[in-house]
């Protein structure tokens, strides 16, 4: 299999502007997305001008809906043919040059922008990956995308392995005393993927049987039904930008049985949301950075199971990724060596990662950076009005204001701050002090 003769989501739809070329790196290849009006469809061309190799990303859509190039104004069209050349001189036609850019081919499907990373002609023989239920009526779908420091091989190999969310995820979506031996049965395997069957499911068997889908090189999805509650997934494209980097887009399709569930959690706004998965995707961000090095000395997926102990039937959904690499895949980025060991502060980016390029992200970033910046002129009115009534009534409900106020801003100001940036102390670490005889235990997080 060529990793690049395969479909791959590049961006949600909500996520992209219209009104301007987006950068995106897919398998090493720099591409500028951009939105053709004439055709009212999503381009991908080549990130690089013919005439002098700079970045067409770094350009405008001119008022013809071309995609023009920052440097010298060359434009091109949907089809990636050049439109007008300013500095020609007469009689010069463009299209008699070697002046096209190349074109991928895009597909737009279930809120996602596809990109094919081959030859654009291919495209047509090799079906989107598609998880059929999203597809279907009655689904609230909420969803998340965050660029990783990861492969995406390293990232599929941890959405996979259900064994360790009681304890990476201990105190977000997990509890350690949940863990328990995991029996799972593989139903199938071949060049297009695997799945596999886990009978009791997570929490002990208390939500039921859970199915897993893993579609060959990109996509997989867990399927669980809890009885009298509702059906879920967990589904997970892992979408390969360069050597050690990945872009996850998550998605957590609901079917309720009850609607109360679905109008409460559509009432959360969707940077709420985000704030929250970032916090479980950092639980293991850390230790997959170094994780994958440590296998990379081993000599990676090929010597997979020699490097890693794996005893138990835990470990059927890791061993069969890399049985699928190693007879039908192989690595994406096969020979390359990964890039240096970052930092947990870089690790910990919440801007550069995700809200750079997420609507309701960055647009919830600038109304609380607008709000904020409104709290002191607010405080002072409240202040002077306070001195000007000098009133029993005016001085309490003054005063009463100004707590509201500031406890509202320091709230605001956790809130900017969490779109930025993650805290790099993972719930499950959170130190607890020894109670009181009769007193509960309470939780106390430790930092230095």
């Amino acid at each position: 299999m060529s990793w690049s003769e395969h479909w791959y989501p590049v961006a949600y739809l909500a996520d992209l502007d219209q009104r301007r070329p987006t950068a995106f790196t897919l398998l090493g290849q720099n591409l500028v997305l951009w939105w053709d009006r004439t055709a009212s469809d999503w381009r991908a061309f080549a990130d690089v001008c013919p005439h002098r190799l700079v970045p067409l990303s770094e350009g405008r859509l001119n008022d013809r809906g071309d995609l023009e190039c920052p440097y010298h104004g060359w434009s091109f069209d949907g089809q990636g043919r050049c439109t007008a050349i300013p500095q020609a001189e007469a009689g010069l036609d463009p299209a008699s040059l070697r002046s096209n850019c190349r074109s991928y081919a895009t597909a737009s499907c279930q809120g996602l922008l596809f990109v094919f990373a081959g030859q654009a002609d291919h495209a047509a023989a090799v079906p989107l990956p598609l998880v059929p239920e999203v597809g279907e009526p009655g689904w609230l779908v909420q969803d998340i995308q965050r660029d990783l420091p990861m492969d995406a091989l390293t990232l599929l190999e941890n959405v996979l392995d259900v064994s360790h969310v009681p304890f990476t995820h201990h105190r977000t979506v997990g509890r350690r005393e949940n863990a328990s031996p995991v029996q799972v049965e593989l139903t199938s395997f071949g060049p297009e993927g695997f799945t596999a069957f886990w009978q009791e499911g997570p929490r002990r068997g208390a939500l039921g049987s859970q199915t897993t889908t893993y579609a060959a090189p990109c996509l997989m999805w867990h399927d669980l039904t809890a009885k009298g509650f509702a059906r879920f997934l967990t589904v997970v494209y892992a979408t390969p930008t360069r050597r050690g980097e990945c872009r996850l887009f998550a998605r957590f399709p609901f079917q309720f049985n009850s609607p109360i569930p679905r109008l409460l959690l559509g009432l959360r706004p969707t940077w709420l949301q985000h704030i929250a998965n970032h916090t479980i995707l950092e639980d293991d961000q850390v230790f997959l950075h170094g994780q994958e090095r440590a296998l990379a000395q081993r000599g990676g997926s090929a010597a997979f199971t020699k490097a890693c102990l794996l005893p138990t039937a835990a470990d059927v959904y890791v061993k069969a990724l890399h049985d699928w690499v190693n007879r039908y895949g192989g690595e994406p980025f096969p020979g390359q060596p990964l890039p240096p060991l970052l930092g947990r502060q870089a690790l910990m980016d919440r801007y550069g990662a995700h809200t750079s390029h997420c609507q309701a992200c960055s647009g919830a970033l600038r109304r609380i950076r607008r709000l904020r910046g409104s709290f002191t002129p607010a405080l002072w009115l409240v202040l002077l009005a306070m001195v000007w009534l000098h009133t029993p009534g005016a001085l309490g409900l003054g005063l009463a204001v100004s707590v509201a106020l500031v406890l509202l801003e320091r709230q605001l100001g956790r809130w900017e701050n969490q779109l930025l940036v993650g805290d790099g102390h993972p719930p499950r670490n959170a130190l607890t002090r020894r109670p009181k005889p009769g007193a509960p235990e309470r939780p106390t997080d430790q930092r230095s």
